[in-house]
């Protein structure tokens, strides 16, 4: 996912893709413990993902707190 369509969804969407890329990354793990794991280049996709879903969130939420003490 590019960081365009990252920055192109609403905030529940991205919530919603973070918790899903936080599920499939535990059962990867957990999987990945207990036999081989198919794609091991996904944990660092996965990783890349979340890292840009949270930037994103963070700079909303600064740019939501930024707004509120001007008013």
């Amino acid at each position: 996912m590019k960081i365009s369509e990252i920055r192109g969804k609403d905030t529940h969407e991205l919530r919603l893709d973070l918790q899903a890329l936080q599920k499939e990354y535990f059962q990867m793990k957990f999987k990945g413990a207990t036999e081989q794991v198919i794609k091991p280049a996904r944990f660092k996709q996965i990783r890349q993902q979340r890292a840009q879903i949270l930037t994103i969130l963070a700079e909303r939420a600064a740019q939501t707190s930024a707004k509120g003490a001007k008013s």
